[in-house]
């Protein structure tokens, strides 16, 4: 199974199979909710290995990741198209697309023990624009 990743905005980030290594889908329901809330949100936590360039090769597109998760509020570039393609022999099983997402949370660790940098993105939809938010599975073999 792999997992691929690309993000449109002012610039396009694609990150490959071989760099994400997982993807866990939420609903955000208030916990004190004693009914289905009308408070739905979503999150999506990515989580991958930041490769480096090898034999000319570009480097991966992490660093734009970090970019991305520093661009103010104020600046309608924090909110940009995430998809999610999970592929299993070639074909998409599930596509996830947030079309207005927002990075909540993203970090890089560097320590000696996993020989390459790691990351993790945590995303979520903007509010008010929820029902734009796709999670599509069941396509068919071409």
């Amino acid at each position: 199974m792999g997992l691929r990743l690309k993000i449109e905005g002012s610039e396009s980030i694609s990150l490959p199979e071989t760099s994400i290594t997982s993807v866990v889908f939420g609903a955000d329901i208030p916990h004190d909710s004693n009914a289905r809330s009308t408070d739905l949100g979503s999150t999506v936590l990515i989580k991958g290995k930041i490769l480096a360039a090898v034999d000319g090769e570009a480097a991966d597109d992490t660093s734009k990741i970090a970019k991305w998760s520093l661009v103010p509020a104020e600046n309608m570039d924090c909110y940009r198209r995430l998809q999610i393609d999970v592929v299993n022999a070639s074909q998409i099983v599930r596509q996830i697309s947030v079309p207005n997402a927002f990075v909540v949370d993203y970090q890089e660790d560097f320590t000696d023990e996993t020989g390459a940098g790691v990351f993790s993105l945590l995303v979520k939809q903007k509010k008010d624009k929820m029902a734009s938010l796709k999670f599509e599975g069941g396509f068919s073999g071409e």
